[in-house]
């Protein structure tokens, strides 16, 4: 590899371009003319191209003190309270974000993966200064989910509630990959830094930690009850009659024999069956409706902390879909808006959200509030998802869809008393810590 640089000549106060060889450690040739000039005008190039990147970090940096400085002035709010939401940059924890943040009552922590991009999305939605901060956190690494937790404390300041809202989803991972106009699947499974499947990792046992690690800061809310939310989704099979449970690939956890085996590679999916990564996004929000079910059992009683998990409606143009076939992002929001009318908003769905966070109406623990399609369609069964608890105005009344259900109603896998357990303890195995 060869660097051009700017050397004194003996019988010259100019200085000669000269190529270095860096493998040699010698001047290869002089440079001038026409050449010199080019060469020079590129080194200066990159050289301002590495200014101006440095100068737009420091200008990133300069904003976060800012914003940091604004969030500790308390002394204008002390009755805020506040929320940490997992993945809250984009797509519905991105809208349920902005939801508390402009209210004036929540303070909120975006737990993201993306610093920059979480700080910039923040002010690119006129969130107020004083009522976010920007802490990083990747799901997918235990180490990481620690290291948040450690940082939230250094802030001395109470949780009053925690949003598990973040997830991947490669539903098309498992296929060959194909070269055509709209078709690009294929890339196999992903891997976490702790060797697990992506999808687990993120979606559910990176949130597992979070919720045992986190569960000391809600004890000491002032705020009562504090909350422990968990987002689930229809297609996960909650409930043996939901229609979208229904949709291939279903969701089978099996005897998480995937578990038993370590859940590394080369294991891919909890029940140790073939990759398939549309059912490995399916059976982590199994376990997450489990693990809201556990966390109630165990812990609701004695500490007053409420543990829910909901379902806000089909975002069926949400960022989730990202990896999904275009021609499925293209017509997936068509047949949801015109055909089933389950189609809601990501500002609708995060409204909904919100009001899971702070609103009196859904202060219960181990329930599963379920909405269906925008208000005002026909698809909802009302605008409230308490609304939904005996009864349901949805059009597939006989399936029990968007159907707010009870601890004791939710069933197919997630209502299995004797699997959740298990997923606990080796949950805990594969963190490396034991919680009860």
């Amino acid at each position: 590899m060869a660097l051009a640089f700017a050397v004194p000549h003996a019988s010259q106060t100019r200085p000669v371009l000269q190529r270095w060889d860096v493998k040699a450690s010698k001047p290869v040739t002089a440079v001038s003319g026409h050449s010199q000039a080019l060469l020079a005008a590129s080194t200066s190039a990159v050289a301002l191209a590495a200014c101006s990147r440095r100068r737009e970090r420091l200008a990133k940096a300069s904003i976060s003190k800012t914003q940091r400085r604004a969030f500790f002035d308390f002394g204008s709010q002390p009755t805020k309270k506040t929320v940490v939401i997992t993945g809250a940059s984009s797509g519905l924890g991105l809208a349920a974000a902005r939801e508390l943040a402009k209210s004036g009552e929540w303070r909120v922590i975006m737990a993201c993966r993306d610093f920059i991009k979480a700080e910039t999305i923040a002010k690119e939605n006129d969130f107020p200064k004083d009522s976010y901060l920007v802490l990083h956190l990747d799901l997918a690494a235990n180490s990481s989910v620690r290291q948040f937790v450690a940082s939230f404390r250094a802030l001395n300041i109470p949780l009053d509630a925690l949003v598990c809202n973040a997830a991947v989803y490669f539903p098309n991972a498992h296929k060959e990959g194909a070269f055509f106009p709209g078709l690009f699947p294929g890339g196999g499974p992903r891997w976490s830094a702790d060797g697990h499947e992506l999808s687990f990792a993120t979606n559910y046992l990176g949130h597992f930690l979070l919720c045992n690690l986190l569960l000391e800061d809600l004890k000491k809310s002032s705020v009562k009850p504090a909350r422990c939310i968990i987002l689930g989704t229809v297609t996960a099979s909650i409930n043996d009659k939901e229609v979208g449970g229904m949709i291939p690939p279903v969701a089978d956890i099996g005897r998480l024999e995937g578990l038993e085996a370590g859940m590394k590679a080369p294991v891919t999916m909890i029940d140790n069956g073939r990759f398939n990564g549309a059912k490995a996004y399916k059976d982590s929000k199994v376990c997450d409706v489990m693990l809201m079910r556990e966390l109630h059992k165990r812990y609701h009683a004695s500490t007053g902390v409420c543990f829910s998990s909901l379902y806000p409606g089909c975002i069926a143009d949400t960022a989730l879909f990202r990896e999904h076939y275009p021609v499925f992002r293209f017509l997936f929001p068509i047949l949801q808006k015109g055909v089933t009318n389950a189609y809601v908003s990501e500002e609708e769905a995060g409204k909904r959200l919100a009001k899971v966070v702070a609103d009196d109406n859904y202060a219960q623990s181990g329930v599963y509030f379920s909405w269906g399609g925008e208000s005002g369609t026909g698809g909802a069964g009302g605008a409230d998802a308490v609304e939904n608890v005996d009864a349901s105005a949805d059009r597939f009344l006989q399936y029990g869809s968007f159907r707010t259900l009870k601890e004791s109603e939710i069933g197919g896998e997630a209502g299995d008393d004797e699997r959740s357990k298990r997923l606990w303890s080796l949950s805990e195995k594969l963190v490396g810590q034991q919680f009860s």
